[in-house]
């Protein structure tokens, strides 16, 4: 079940690939979209939107390595919230369902999983 967010400051406990130095990272729900956010960096600015994975994608149960739930600060996946970077073209849109952001929802902390494998693929067309 989702839960909307909203979180002034969000902190990685690694950085993010590709955004390795970006400062002041923020999510908020986007209005009218149960379960989508924009996540916002302050430094460089950036805005991408992510989608709760229990809400756009509800089958996608990665196996998620034990030293991100680590970072977290949990011992299991129920108490994370999973969220698919979303990838809109004019064509279609797709979810990153390689890379999940773990997001402890008491804190704020989150950490970017990268998956092994081919069991899920970088851009994986969303079907809602």
């Amino acid at each position: 079940m989702s839960t909307a967010l909203a979180f002034d400051t969000l902190t990685f406990a690694s950085p993010m690939p590709g955004l390795e130095s970006a400062e002041g990272f923020s999510l908020r729900g986007v209005a009218g979209a149960e379960g989508l956010y924009a996540l916002e960096v302050t430094e460089p600015k950036v805005r991408m939107f992510v989608a709760d994975a229990a809400v756009y994608v509800p089958d996608y149960a990665p196996g998620i390595p034990a030293a991100a739930l680590e970072a977290l600060g949990l011992s299991s996946l129920p108490e994370a919230m999973v969220l698919v970077v979303v990838n809109p073209t004019p064509e279609k849109t797709t979810v990153n369902l390689m890379a999940p952001i773990l997001l402890n929802p008491a804190d704020g902390v989150c950490v970017q999983a990268i998956l092994d494998g081919a069991k899920y693929p970088l851009r994986a067309e969303l079907a809602r």
